[in-house]
This record gives structure tokens, sequence and C-alpha cells, in this order.
């Protein structure tokens, strides 16, 4: 039976030593499988003696019919945002620490690949975030953070839901997070954990000068608008996409609305987002009692 996956993207590791023994056992399990795989630019350039062709992500995103990401929830992240416009779904193998997002062993790599190769899979469709600045754009699959920048003060703005007043705040920014990004940084601001396949979005202050401002939940659809305020000056605000991708802030108001097009997750059969959650942040299971 031929095989539903034949062009393959294979993604390493960003910012760090490549995994060069599982790379290489991935070309060798791909290639006897008679797929096509192509190798991301900055992985191929460190990686020798590879026998795959080399492309950047936008060739990915074109012609691949799945990404297989070796790396942990970062380098997942910059795939995402990076492949979310070609509808390229995409699978992790986790190298990094938590791996909420890749959830693939490097032990288990062959097996679980192969059940989904063979059509034994669940996909998860996550959306993103589009962060707009005076024209300048980026998309955040986990949060988009207005953060105060080379100052100890607090920065002051106002927050507009689809054009209503929401309030105005003083402290020391605010987390705009997706479903996804509710485990990330908005989780640490005591935001709630959210479903991943809720159409809602979160909005978390980071230490508010006003106790009373508490993370609010919206629709997905909604238009959040931003608009700094007070004695506070625009070089002191800064906007960060997942952690990765900086944007200046030129004028005050910054627009944030669901992005167009979902990131396609792979996961092996029997993935469970409530185990998921309960793993990697140590909830307890079922109590055993003594016989």
């Amino acid at each position: 039976m031929a095989l539903q996956f034949q062009t393959i993207g294979l993604i390493g590791k960003l910012d760090a030593p490549t995994p060069n023994e599982l790379l290489l056992q991935l070309q060798e399990f791909l290639l006897s499988n008679g797929q096509q795989v192509l190798l991301e630019a900055s992985t191929a350039s460190k990686l020798p003696g590879h026998q795959m062709e080399v492309a950047d992500l936008g060739k990915i995103g074109r012609i691949c019919d799945l990404a297989i990401v070796v790396g942990g929830d970062g380098t997942l992240l910059h795939t995402a945002r990076n492949l979310a416009d070609y509808h390229v779904p995409l699978v992790g193998i986790n190298l990094g620490r938590l791996g909420f997002l890749v959830d693939i062993s490097p032990d288990e790599m062959v097996s679980k690949l192969t059940q989904i190769f063979a059509g034994h899979y669940q996909e998860d469709r996550r959306f993103l975030l589009h962060a707009e600045i005076n024209g300048t754009t980026s998309t955040a699959f986990n949060d988009v953070v207005i953060h105060k920048w080379n100052t100890a003060r607090m920065i002051e703005f106002e927050t507009y839901i689809d054009g209503s007043f929401v309030d105005a705040q003083r402290s020391d920014g605010m987390i705009i997070s997706t479903p996804t990004g509710s485990t990330a940084y908005a989780l640490s601001g005591g935001g709630p954990l959210l479903a991943p396949d809720l159409n809602a979005t979160v909005i978390v202050p980071i230490c508010p000068h006003t106790l009373s401002n508490r993370p609010l939940v919206v629709a997905g659809e909604s238009l959040i608008e931003v608009v700094v305020c007070g004695k506070t000056e625009l070089e002191h605000v800064r906007v960060t996409c997942d952690g990765q991708t900086s944007l200046e802030v030129q004028r005050k108001a910054i627009r944030i609305r669901k992005h167009h097009c979902p990131a396609r997750l792979i996961h092996p059969p029997g993935h469970d987002h409530f185990k998921v959650l309960r793993n990697k942040l140590s909830w307890s299971g079922h109590p055993t009692y003594p016989k």
C-alpha cells in the first residue's frame, strides 16, 4: 500500500548542537521506506555526510506531505509559524525538556513513525495568533507578549476587545495566549489551562499594579487591541511572539487576532492531552490503596 506521507521534510534542533546520529538514523529509515526526504538548510549545514536534498522552509512547505521536527517545543514553535500557511502537518521527536508538543521519544521514534506512515495517527489542529503593529506583522503559536523594555518602570496601556474598552492598567505587560500557549508563559502568570481544541484566547496581565486585574478568556475570533498610553514611551515597549521574534512598537496601537491558517500536529495513536498534562506538570494519578 502506498504511503500517505511520501515527501518528508526534516528539521533539526534550533541554535544547539545538531543530533547528528539521530538525524542520520532517520535518514536511513525514511530512505529505506522509499520516501523522498528534504533536509532543512540550517540543519544540513551542521550534518556532514548526509544524503538528503537540502531545502529551505519555504520549499519544504510547498512540496512536503509531512515535516518531522527533531528538537524541543521551541523548534516546533518556530517550524509551525513558518509552515502553517502551507498546511503541512508536523510530528515532533522530543529532544527538549518538557515536550508538550513534541511527544515522540527517540527510543520510540521508528515504531511510532511506522504507525503514523501506516495511517494510524491522530491529527490535532491548533490556531495561531497574528500580531500587527503599523503594518509589521508576525505570527505566534504560543503567545504574543507585550512587555516593558530597557526600563524598571511599569508600562501603561489600554485594552479593547472587538472595539469595546476593557480597562487601563499599569503593569509589566500582558500575555495574549492561544490554548496551546496556556501551558507556557501564561501558566506562569497565573492564567488558566485551556483545552487545545477550545476556540478561545486568554489575556494574562504581568505583575499588574491593581490586584483585581485577573486573566480574561475571550472568544478566539476576537480582535484584541492594546494601546500604549499615559507617560509610557514607545521605546520602552516591545512585542515578542513565542519568545523568539521581537517587534518594535512604532505606533501606540497593537492589534492581535486569530491567524487564518491553523497548525496541524500529528500524534501517534493513543495521544491523550490530559495524560500529557498529568505527566509534564506532575499531577497525581489514580490513588492506590493497600489491599
